[in-house]
């Protein structure tokens, strides 16, 4: 039985990722932390990446991780339910997206969520079972300890990097900001003798520089995937997504947690902005000093879509939005070969060539591919294609995916 809302969230979640997404796409991978590189962008970039900054950057992420969460738990009482081994069935499931993502980093792209979320996952099912109040403080507990001290260890390379700017660094800040600088102009370059060649060059050339990336991405991700994914587990089992909560409650915690999120991230975008998105600042920010807005405005956002879907899922645009959650991992992965497609030398070639700014036109393209074909194809099966062959490989038998 599916959860109407985790389908229309989830929906949601998909489009908004790629709006984030799309400066990674677009290259160079520093264009995700300013619009004002690798050439100075101008007000009408930074206006355009201040807006996914506020509305998306970190939101998305935080939705699809708690939502994750949630799917491991409804999977589990699903398969309970049927008399069969739910941790057993869900770790192969997990075996075989782990797969999924390293194919999809070696093979299309370098911003795969997947197999990060794969391995995180692995270890919220390890633990499921434990007592909901020793889940939830752990968990609690673990993204307070993954960030904290990250933001603490990187403030000293932020005050150089204002020192450098207004003039009053000391030989030891310049060096060090120099020095980060030099890194980046290093990365940049490199990124664009790569991926303005070649498919065969561009694999070749992650395999020889970032072989273990996927493992680095469970490293520096396993501090937000693993909290927000058993906070999704926890509210699922407590009926949050099914409406169980009292409405008075539901809009209490929807209006406050979207507006004191969205408030933070705006105070910070001030500082930011107002500097120019300056690099260190920006890489600490998202890394780790914006970590509890994201957390709160995701948990908003999720509140009031809950409480929208009885009227929305009714609309046109609610339809489609579920749709395109039903079939989130085909159309995630599907999204990253049209944009490499569109971007990498062995497509298009546009890499490095589109500012922030527009930028927009190939998210909204992307918007209206996802919302266009993913209600026509459930009308005719089951499942998404990626979520039929995931289905099949878990259940190890061949499955009939026909409406």
């Amino acid at each position: 039985m599916r959860v109407a809302s985790l389908d229309l969230i989830r929906g949601v979640a998909v489009l908004g990722i790629l709006a984030i997404n799309i400066a990674g796409f677009a290259g160079p991978s520093i264009g995700t932390l300013s619009p004002n590189l690798p050439t100075p962008g101008g007000i009408g970039n930074e206006a355009a990446y201040a807006f996914g900054f506020v509305l998306f950057e970190g939101k998305m992420r935080a939705l699809f991780a708690i939502l994750f969460g949630a799917g491991l738990a409804l999977f589990i009482n699903r398969v309970e339910a049927q008399g069969r081994d739910g941790d057993l069935l869900q770790a192969r499931r997990l075996g075989w997206l782990l797969l999924f993502g390293a194919l999809h980093y070696y093979l299309l792209w370098w911003g795969d969520i997947l197999f990060a979320y794969a391995a995180c996952g692995l270890i919220v099912l390890l633990l499921h079972r434990l007592p909901p109040r020793m889940l939830g403080a752990g968990a609690a507990a673990l993204f307070v300890v993954m960030h904290l001290p990250g933001l603490l260890a990187n403030l000293p390379m932020v005050d150089a990097e204002e020192a450098v700017r207004l003039g009053t660094a000391n030989p030891e800040q310049t060096a060090a900001v120099a020095r980060y600088g030099d890194y980046l102009t290093a990365a940049f370059q490199r990124e664009m003798e790569q991926y303005t060649g070649g498919y065969l060059h561009i694999l070749a050339t992650r395999m020889q520089d970032h072989p273990l990336w996927p493992l680095g991405s469970v490293r520096d991700g396993f501090g937000e995937y693993v909290p927000l994914m058993t906070f999704g587990l926890l509210l699922q089992r407590s009926g949050f997504f099914a409406g169980a909560w009292p409405l008075r409650t539901m809009a209490l915690l929807g209006s406050g947690a979207t507006l004191a999120g969205l408030s933070a991230t705006l105070l910070s975008l001030g500082w930011l902005w107002e500097r120019h998105f300056p690099l260190i600042a920006m890489d600490t920010s998202l890394r780790y000093g914006l970590a509890l807005p994201h957390l709160v405005t995701a948990i908003g956002y999720l509140t009031l879509l809950v409480l929208a879907t009885p009227w929305l899922g009714r609309t046109r645009i609610g339809q489609r939005l579920a749709a395109a959650g039903r079939m989130a991992f085909s159309n995630y992965l599907g999204t990253s070969l049209v944009m490499t497609g569109i971007f990498y030398g062995w497509g298009l070639g546009l890499f490095g060539q589109v500012d922030a700014l527009s930028q927009w036109l190939f998210v909204l393209f992307g918007w209206a591919l996802m919302l266009g074909w993913s209600a026509p194809w459930l009308r005719h099966w089951r499942r998404g294609p990626l979520e039929w062959l995931w289905r099949c490989l878990t259940e190890g038998k061949l499955l009939s995916n026909r409406a």
